[in-house]
């Protein structure tokens, strides 16, 4: 190389070094403004109360209530959780009911849910936002009050939900992936769960098993698992809550033997590292579309790659061929257990905190309550 090429290059690294740390001062002057712009806002937290929140084995809405909740309180925000009475926060909790109807069968669950509620509704005067991850009940209330309400909708469950939707389609909604959307709504954003990544280090070689994490319900395709483990001779590991006893009792149960297909029943934090430990795959057969797959990004940065069916968001959380594969059939998924050598486990986890963590995610949501803060304040005026 001449001099006067690098005469160029180093010019060309310097001015790309001045406008790197042009482009730091312009976010965090902007992140400033918005500190001082909104710093006095009191923002509720709507959780669900199946589950404590953070839930200690299952609970996917609650664990990203949970997580924005966190992420928001250590912004700076003053934020309440309305929750459960167990639940865990730094922020201020507010509770009606003792425990998740999940794990006190005494309760029951429409009581539960309308006593909670309605709770942060009655005191509504007191925020500047509601910010709710409680399904599609609380929007039942939205127009009874001067507050605005956020829903971030986690999933449809059913068709016969969408009237609801369809009702109070011109409030605020997030989606937690592009491809879980539902037409005529109004959406401001798109944010990608975020997950706290101290809770999963990073497990550089991993084990010889299969994995399977989730609900066990034919929706998540533990079938589909117990097929790939006969398919590739390797050994599968089951986990997680029964939600469907019938599709249990009829096409898991059988397979089970206690040495190459088990069923550990639902795990804890602690539980998922210590099966990511042991995991050369994360196993994710999912029948139909994927609406997030919080599990997907929990082994993805353990550093444990993931085969999921090309199905919904799977293509958005997993990138086909750098953090695991996607897949369309059972066939295609054995295949690419023996092609999971290729992944670089340090890839996965890079990718998790660039675009899953918890600070990512309410950065997000800080731009959609600016959003609407902006557009109560026109409303106003």
């Amino acid at each position: 190389m001449n001099a006067e090429c690098e005469q160029s290059e180093s010019s060309s690294c310097a001015q790309s070094r001045e406008r790197s740390k042009e482009q730091l001062r312009d976010e965090q002057a902007s992140a400033a403004e918005f500190t001082v712009r909104h710093n006095n806002k009191r923002v509720a937290v709507l959780s669900p109360v199946a589950w404590r929140t953070p839930p200690q084995q299952y609970g996917a809405w609650e664990t990203v209530a949970s997580n924005i909740t966190e992420g928001l309180v250590a912004r700076g925000w003053d934020v309440t959780l309305f929750a459960s009475a167990d639940s865990v926060t730094r922020a201020h909790l507010h509770a009606v009911v003792d425990r998740g109807y999940e794990e006190n069968s005494a309760l029951d669950p429409k009581v539960s849910e309308y006593l909670h509620i309605s709770e942060v509704f009655e005191h509504a005067a007191e925020f500047d936002l509601i910010h709710s991850n409680y399904d599609f009940m609380p929007l039942t209330y939205s127009r009874l009050i001067k507050t605005p309400v956020l829903t971030t909708i986690h999933g449809f469950s059913s068709a016969e939900i969408m009237p609801v939707y369809q009702k109070y389609r011109d409030g605020y909604f997030v989606s937690v992936s592009d491809s879980d959307r539902a037409a005529g709504l109004n959406y401001l954003a798109t944010v990608y769960n975020g997950i706290d990544l101290s809770l999963y280090p990073l497990q550089e070689h991993g084990g010889d098993d299969l994995v399977f994490l989730g609900r066990i319900h034919p929706d998540k395709g533990v079938h589909l698992a117990i097929e790939v483990a006969r398919l590739t001779g390797m050994r599968l590991i089951i986990a997680g809550i029964v939600q469907d006893e019938n599709y249990f009792r009829e096409q898991v149960k059988p397979h089970l033997d206690g040495q190459n297909i088990l069923y550990v029943g639902p795990v804890s934090v602690a539980g998922k590292n210590e099966l990511f430990a042991r995991a050369r795959v994360l196993l994710h057969l999912n029948t139909i579309p994927e609406r997030f797959g919080l599990v997907l990004v929990e082994a993805n940065a353990a550093g444990v790659p993931v085969i999921a069916m090309d199905l919904g968001s799977c293509r958005e959380v997993i990138e086909d061929s750098q953090t695991g594969f996607l897949v369309n059939n059972v066939t295609e998924a054995a295949g690419a257990v023996g092609r999971i050598s290729e992944i670089d486990r340090r890839a996965c986890r890079s990718r998790v905190r660039e675009h899953f963590s918890i600070d990512t995610m309410v950065e997000g949501y800080e731009r959609v309550y600016s959003t609407i803060f902006d557009l109560e304040a026109k409303r106003r005026s």
